[in-house]
């Protein structure tokens, strides 16, 4: 057993490199690139640290290119999920007794993979398999995923630090326990960083997890996985699987050793969720920890002294990058009557240089939604509001699925507040825009404030100080990440630790100590030194 304190090396953000023309990361993304496009792939479930292969085979193809094959995963079935959740608690006990440093150790070694070795290939994954450009996979799988485990140690040891107080002749002391049972993470497409910190985070602490990674993202996943082998995660402690949906909540939520899940997905599913579990809660040793990022209607408001070129590029930016496809993405957005008509047509030239296509084609800011089924919703509002009489396509509005899932950025303009796309998360590349009265300035604050059951994040933009701080406590409630003069997306980790409530989940905080909490039970233990031996007090004595 160590002995002694450990001091942790310094959490420090992985710098983002620029992959600008003649840069050494350029050329080294490309060749990446076109080694894993000749070449399809089969990827096994990971289950007690054995790969798994089925005889039921699906298809991995970019949504930019679904004429492409990358390869295929092998897709499970129940017995599978309870085999997962068997090797998980057999691999627990040694996991928790484990000490906390040879963990952490581990996780920091999965960021330096990451960041070194592994950069090329996991940026490249989520290029090709969730269609994003080369910026945006390197702030999020190279970046963030490295920041995640960085800073998840750091929060570890500061948690750990958290003891209380003693008296003369007692010494008390908190005793972190991982959670009694298995975890199950359940992942989202959008973001590889919150794919593989979902499972870690619990893992890290002493947990061991059952995970099932969205079927659009598995391509990635495949590779965390490999990362999580070559740093030293033994076998058993974070177990992936592909299997459906409905099977997996069958078998998960009826465990009585289910002890918590983490979760990054729509509101629908999580309420569902939420809803099993509690019909469940006889069922179990403990209460479950139950932490959700869900859905988002993440706003812009801008009142009459935002400066108009501010806003042009953070509805941009806010709305489209990766396609609208962030948990953060602008999605509806309060201009004043006064400024529009210059942020209309700063917008407006935005667009018209925006180019969309294959994210290999480095020109591209714009790629694919990531399949059919967005594609498809996404058109379909589309559609109705170019029909609407209460709304007004004003740029973009193109869809074509001939050779991947393209929505051209779409700008709608709603002629009342409450226009169904100012309302419904739609998850794609369409900024709604409500045109508003500039002495009507604290009515639309109101209606910002109950048109949506989400908050998630949210952006406001003014140079009057006085409008800033009253905006501020206006909107406290509307978003968990809350931004002045900025864009309500790009939260870094251990910067602006991220989550939202009311609809959009627990808010707990992803990569801060706050998530860390929630995969611990505390024990607080109380030693007296010199221990009483006689039950009477000093008040009981004679007079």
């Amino acid at each position: 057993m160590g002995k002694g304190f450990y001091h942790v090396p310094v959490a420090k953000n992985e710098p983002v490199m620029s992959y600008a023309p003649g840069s050494k990361e350029r050329a080294a993304i490309k060749k990446k690139l076109a080694e894993m496009k000749a070449v399809t792939v089969d990827i096994p479930m990971v289950i007690g640290g054995k790969a798994v292969y089925t005889e039921v085979k699906k298809d991995i193809r970019p949504p930019h290119d679904h004429s492409h094959l990358l390869g295929q995963f092998n897709y499970g079935d129940q017995s599978h999920v309870k085999l997962a959740i068997e090797a998980a608690l057999a691999a627990k006990e040694k996991w928790a007794a484990l000490e906390w440093q040879h963990r952490a150790a581990i996780f920091l070694k999965c960021a330096d993979l990451i960041a070194g070795p592994y950069r090329d290939k996991i940026n490249a994954a989520t290029m090709l398999g969730q269609s994003k450009n080369i910026f945006q996979a390197e702030i999020d799988a190279a970046c963030e995923m490295a920041d995640f485990f960085r800073f998840g140690v750091k929060e570890m040891v500061k948690m750990y630090d958290m003891q209380p107080e003693s008296s003369a002749g007692i010494w008390n002391y908190n005793d972190f326990r991982p959670l009694e049972g298995f975890v199950f993470a359940l992942t989202p497409f959008n973001f590889t960083s919150i794919a593989g910190n979902l499972p870690a985070a619990p893992a890290m602490l002493g947990n061991t997890v059952v995970w099932k990674p969205s079927r659009t993202a598995i391509y990635s996943a495949h590779v965390l996985m490999e990362v999580f082998i070559e740093a030293g995660v033994p076998a058993g402690v974070i177990n992936m699987i592909f299997t459906s949906g409905p099977e997996t909540a069958e078998v998960v939520f009826e465990h009585p050793d289910f002890a918590g899940i983490h979760f990054t997905g729509s509101t629908g599913v999580f309420q569902g969720i939420w809803n099993t579990i509690g019909k469940n809660i006889h069922k179990y040793k403990t209460y479950p920890r139950i932490v959700g990022e869900t859905g988002g209607k993440d706003f812009i408001f801008a009142d009459p002294t935002a400066n108009p070129q501010a806003v042009v590029t953070a509805m941009t930016r806010g709305a489209f990058e990766y396609q609208g496809q962030k948990c953060s993405a602008a999605s509806r957005a309060y201009i004043p009557k006064s400024i529009w008509s210059e942020v209309k047509e700063g917008v407006g030239k935005d667009l018209a240089a925006i180019k969309m296509g294959d994210p290999e084609d480095f020109s591209n800011f714009v790629n694919a939604v990531i399949d059919k089924a967005s594609f498809n919703k996404l058109s379909g509002y589309i559609g109705e509001a170019k029909k609407s009489a209460d709304a007004e396509v004003v740029f973009g509005g193109v869809c074509d699925d001939s050779k991947g899932y393209f929505i051209q950025p779409t700008i709608i303009e709603a002629k009342v507040p409450d226009y169904i796309t100012m309302q419904e998360e739609l998850f794609g590349p369409v900024l709604t825009v409500y045109v508003y009265d500039d002495e009507k300035m604290e009515e639309t604050l109101n209606i910002l404030n109950s048109t949506s059951m989400y908050a998630l994040t949210g952006a406001i933009f003014s140079q009057d100080r006085y409008n800033i701080t009253h905006m501020v406590k206006k909107l406290e409630n509307a978003a968990g990440n809350f931004y002045i003069n900025d864009k309500p997306t790009g939260a870094v980790v251990g910067q602006q630790p991220f989550g939202g409530s009311r609809g959009s989940g627990t808010n707990d905080k992803a990569g801060s100590i706050f998530n860390m909490l929630r995969w611990v039970s505390v024990r607080t233990i109380k030693e007296n030194f010199v221990s009483p031996k006689d039950f009477r007090y000093p008040f009981m004595d004679a007079e």
